[in-house]
C-alpha cells in the first residue's frame, strides 16, 4: 500500500510510481485507489498541483472545431487527446493521461507549435471524441492503442455454412470490433434499441434514450463498411447472410464488462439496403418492483388489491413501449409465492422470471395465444398472464378463465382505461361478460425523468404552460418546476431514466352498469373520474410537481383530459 497522498500534491517519488502504474496499462481509478484517494479526479488534481499544469472541466470549455481540419487525428485516438484552441504557436491541448509526455511532443512536432497541456477526466474525454469524431472512428482508423478500453464482448457466433465470402469479410478483426464498439456504446449509454439504417449516401445509426431517438455522430469512412457491419451482426444472431430478400429475425447473447445482455435482432430489406433493429435486453438492469416504477401511494394500494384477486380479469393498457410488460413483471413477481401456480403465454418472453412458468407463443405451429390460454386451463393454474389480447378467440378465452375462477392479466392497445372495455366489446365479447369479468384497467405512459444533477427552477408563469395546468395545487404546495438542463451525467440531454403515469379504473357498480349497456367510453371514464380515478394527465401533472419530471414531457405523452 503507498502512503496516502495529498490534495496539495504528489512528490517525486509518487510521481515515478503514477507513471509506472499508467505505462503498465493501469487505470487511473486504479492508482487512486493505491495512494487512497477517494476519486480519480482526486488523483488527478494532486498531479495537476505537482506538475503545475491546469485541470479542465469540459463542461464548460468551448472547443475550436476548426482545429479538427489540420490536426492528425490518428493521434487523438492512439494518446487520447483533443485539441481545444489555439493562439499563435500556442496550442492548448486536453490530455488524459498527465504523463503522456510522448504525445505532447509527437503532436508538438508534427504540428510545429508550442503544446500547452491541460488536464481533463478520461470520460469527459471520451465523450467529447466521440461526440465530433463518431462512434467506431478509433477502430475505423485502425489503431488498437485503446483496445483495453473497448468494452469485452462476448459473441456466440456460427456460419452454419453460410456464404463464405461474406463471412470472412464480417469476421475481419477490425469489424469485429467496430460491431462490438457500436454495442457497447449502446448499453453503456442505456439504450433500449439500436436503429442501424441504410440511407442513400450511407449508413445512419440512432440509438433509442429513454424512449427518444438520438442519432449518433458517425465517421464519414463507416459507410464502406455498411455491408460488413450487417453481415457480423448476422453472423451474431445465427442468421443467414446470404439471404438478403426477406425480413429475419434473431437474438444475440452476449457479456458486456460481466454483464449478461439478450439483443433481439430484426433485419428488413429496405430500398438503399437492410435496415437493423436491436432491442436491448439488459438482464442487470432487472428490478421488477411496483414500487419503482414510479405509482403514486394512492394508486399502488387500490392496484395491490386488484392482483390479488382470487379471479376476474386486471388489464393494463398503453401504446408500444409504454411500460406495460414491466408493469404486468413486476406485479407478477408481487404475487407469486409457493402457493401459487403462475403461467404466462408470451410474444416473444423478454425477460425470464424465476419462478413462474413461461410458454413462448409461436404462430406458426398453432400455438398462438388462445391455443395456448386453452392448454394452460389443464395446468391447474392460479394466475394467468396473456401477452396480448388480439381476437375474439383469446378473448373469448380469457373471459372463460376468469369466470372458472381463475385471475388473468393481459394487455390492450387503447389511449385511455375506459377505452378498453369498448375495446372488448368491439372485438366481439358480450359487453355482459365484459362487465362482469373485468376487474381492473391500467392506462399507462412512460415519461422520462429529470437529471438531479442539472436540473434548473423554472416559473411557470414565465413559460407557456396549458389550460389545465393544476395552479391551484401549484400553490397550495408551494410546488418547484423544472426544465431539463443537459450535463455530463446525463449526457447532455437533461433526462435520465423514465418513470411511469398511470389511470386505474376499478370496477364499481356505477362502471359495470354503464358498461352492460355499452354506452360510450367517455361516459364509463367520467363515472370512474367521480369514484376517485386519477387520470394520466392528473397524474403526469403531479409528477412536474413533485419535481420528477417537466411540462414538456407530459404533454409529449398526455393529452388534455377537457
Amino acid at each position: 500500500m503507498h502512503q496516502p497522498a495529498t490534495l496539495q500534491g504528489l512528490d517525486r517519488s509518487q510521481l515515478r510510481t503514477v507513471w509506472e502504474a499508467l505505462e503498465s496499462r493501469q487505470s487511473l481509478t486504479e492508482v487512486a485507489e493505491g495512494f487512497q484517494f477517494s476519486s480519480s479526479r482526486d488523483l488527478l488534481r494532486a498531479i495537476a498541483v505537482a506538475l503545475g499544469l491546469e485541470l479542465v472541466d469540459l463542461e464548460g470549455v468551448q472547443v475550436d472545431t476548426s482545429l479538427l481540419e489540420a490536426f492528425p487525428l490518428k493521434m487523438i485516438h492512439r494518446y487520447e487527446v483533443f485539441p481545444i484552441r489555439r493562439e499563435g504557436d500556442e496550442l492548448t491541448l486536453a490530455v488524459s493521461n498527465p504523463m503522456g509526455f510522448q504525445a505532447i511532443d509527437s503532436i508538438g512536432v508534427s504540428l510545429r507549435c508550442v503544446v500547452k497541456p491541460v488536464l481533463v477526466e478520461s470520460d469527459q474525454l471520451r465523450q467529447l471524441i466521440k461526440s465530433h469524431l463518431g462512434v467506431g472512428a478509433e477502430t475505423i482508423d485502425g489503431l488498437l492503442a485503446l483496445q483495453r478500453d473497448v468494452p469485452e464482448l462476448e459473441g456466440f457466433d456460427g456460419l452454419d455454412g453460410q456464404d463464405r465470402e461474406d463471412a470472412e469479410m464480417a469476421q475481419q478483426a477490425s469489424v469485429v470490433r467496430l460491431v462490438n464498439e457500436i454495442l457497447g456504446e449502446a448499453i453503456e449509454a442505456r439504450a433500449s434499441d439500436i436503429h442501424v439504417e441504410a440511407q442513400e449516401h450511407g449508413i445512419k445509426i440512432r440509438y433509442r434514450i429513454d424512449g427518444v431517438l438520438q442519432r449518433q455522430p458517425t465517421p464519414p469512412e463507416m459507410n464502406q463498411f455498411r455491408a460488413a457491419i450487417v453481415s457480423r451482426l448476422k453472423i451474431m444472431a445465427r442468421l443467414n447472410i446470404a439471404e438478403k430478400r426477406v425480413p429475419q429475425d434473431g437474438r444475440i447473447k452476449m457479456r458486456v464488462k460481466g454483464r449478461e445482455v439478450d439483443i433481439r435482432v430484426s433485419i428488413i430489406p429496405m430500398l438503399h439496403g437492410e435496415g437493423v433493429v436491436m432491442r436491448i435486453l439488459d438482464k442487470s438492469n432487472l428490478n421488477f418492483s411496483l414500487r419503482g416504477i414510479g405509482m403514486s401511494e394512492q394508486i399502488y394500494e387500490r392496484f395491490q388489491r386488484l392482483i390479488r384477486l382470487p379471479h376476474g380479469i386486471l388489464l393494463v393498457t398503453g401504446p408500444t413501449g409504454s411500460g406495460k410488460t414491466t408493469t404486468l413483471y413486476s406485479a407478477l413477481s408481487e404475487i407469486k409465492n409457493e402457493e401459487t401456480k403462475i403461467i404466462t403465454t408470451e410474444d416473444p418472453i423478454e425477460y425470464q422470471l424465476d419462478g413462474i412458468n413461461q410458454i413462448q407463443v409461436h404462430a406458426k405451429v398453432g400455438l398462438t395465444f388462445a391455443a395456448s390460454l386453452r392448454s394452460i386451463l389443464r395446468h391447474d393454474p392460479d394466475v394467468v398472464l396473456v401477452g396480448e389480447i388480439r381476437d375474439l378467440e383469446t378473448a373469448e378465452n380469457a373471459t372463460q378463465a376468469a369466470l372458472t375462477g381463475h385471475l388473468v392479466f393481459s394487455t390492450l392497445h387503447t389511449n385511455d382505461a375506459a377505452s378498453a372495455f369498448m375495446r372488448l366489446t368491439d372485438i366481439g365479447v358480450e359487453p355482459f361478460l365484459v362487465s362482469s369479468t373485468v376487474e381492473g384497467v391500467m392506462a399507462q405512459r412512460l415519461v422520462r425523468r429529470l437529471c438531479v444533477e442539472c436540473r434548473a427552477p423554472v416559473d411557470p408563469a414565465s413559460v407557456d404552460v396549458p389550460e389545465d395546468f393544476p395552479w391551484e395545487l401549484f400553490q397550495q404546495h408551494d410546488a418547484t418546476i423544472y426544465r431539463p438542463v443537459g450535463c455530463p451525467a446525463c449526457r447532455g440531454n437533461g433526462y435520465r431514466g423514465r418513470m411511469g403515469i398511470y389511470e386505474l379504473l376499478v370496477a364499481n357498480d356505477e362502471a359495470r352498469d354503464l358498461i352492460s349497456k355499452r354506452v360510450a367510453s367517455q361516459d364509463v371514464k367520467q363515472a370512474a373520474i367521480r369514484a376517485g380515478m386519477t387520470t394520466l394527465r392528473d397524474d403526469g401533472w403531479c409528477k412536474v410537481l413533485a419535481g420528477d419530471t417537466s411540462v414538456d414531457e407530459v404533454l409529449r405523452v398526455t393529452k388534455s383530459d377537457t
